[in-house]
């Protein structure tokens, strides 16, 4: 995956993204922790199954309460932040010891959601609803 991004402090740095959502994932040895904008998973998110979709990663490697998680998401939705969080910490994993690879590859966590909103277009309501059309 080419060199480790490793800071001074021994933290290691991955970027997660989801729809418009981009995280900033910092991940370092500790008790569990997870900081998003520097409040609590928990605080931040306020819905249990986000919280749930953010701790996968964990739970497929069995790394669960090893890892420390400090987070700046930016863009989007709660949800969209959720799924780029996702994503940050699966890389983050990755780059700490890379036999984990396979697994959050088998699990689906280090691809890259493409899905993205569609534009809208002239002449439509929204990208594909078109106006009520009268014969008479």
């Amino acid at each position: 995956m080419g060199k480790p991004s490793i800071d001074s402090k021994g933290l290691i740095w991955a970027t997660g993204r989801r729809k418009n959502a981009v995280a900033r994932v910092r991940l370092g040895s500790g008790s569990g922790r997870i900081i998003v904008n520097g409040m609590s998973m928990a605080d931040y998110f306020q819905r249990k199954m986000l919280e749930l979709k953010i701790e996968q990663p964990f739970e497929f490697t069995k790394t669960t309460g090893q890892f420390d998680v400090f987070v700046n998401a930016c863009g989007g939705g709660k949800a969209g932040q959720a799924g780029a969080v996702r994503h940050g910490i699966a890389r983050a994993l990755c780059e700490h010891d890379i036999n984990l690879r396979a697994t959050l590859k088998k699990a689906g966590l280090l691809t890259r959601d493409p899905r993205e909103k569609e534009r809208k277009k002239y002449g439509k309501k929204r990208a594909r609803k078109g106006y009520q059309w009268t014969k008479r």
